[in-house]
């Protein structure tokens, strides 16, 4: 299986639970580190969440794994919060985010720029704008390499 295949599998396995039980996947990474195998699943939910439910995630998860054995070699588990920069993954993220610092990288140069750290102002579902110090910008979607909130110090 490739590695999206084996994400969209594990994705399908875990929502049903994780919408039980009122949590939200941010994000699933399956990615080889030195000689190392690493599935990351990333969860939050509304006021965050703690370690008891992140490791109560990660023996269903677990579970799962073995039963439907997704993952033929070796490999760590490791379910987490998403932390203080989240990154915004889906429209609903970004949407959600509204009012917020971030900061999103576009995949070309939009204003001369491709980095934009500021507030999210408003997302349309085709264009983000973001104020970066007294400049508003208007990026397009589509043309969003990533995007997270963002600790502006």
């Amino acid at each position: 299986m490739s590695t999206s295949a084996i994400k969209t599998a594990i994705e399908e396995m875990i929502t049903p639970f994780l919408e039980e039980n009122n949590f939200e996947l941010v994000d699933i990474e399956y990615i080889k580190e030195g000689s190392n195998w690493f599935l990351r699943i990333f969860c939050d939910k509304e006021g965050g969440i703690d370690i008891d439910e992140c490791v109560r995630i990660s023996e269903y998860v677990s579970e799962q794994l073995d039963i439907h054995e997704p993952i033929t070699g070796a490999y760590f588990l490791e379910v987490s919060s998403p932390g203080a920069e989240r990154p915004l993954k889906k429209p609903e993220d970004v949407q959600k985010a509204i009012g917020k610092n971030v900061f999103i990288t576009t995949y070309e140069p939009i204003n001369k720029m491709k980095e934009f750290e500021g507030q999210l102002l408003a997302f349309d579902g085709e264009t983000i704008t973001v104020r970066v110090g007294n400049h508003e910008h208007t990026l397009p979607y589509a043309k969003v390499a990533s995007a997270r909130l963002a600790i502006i110090f």
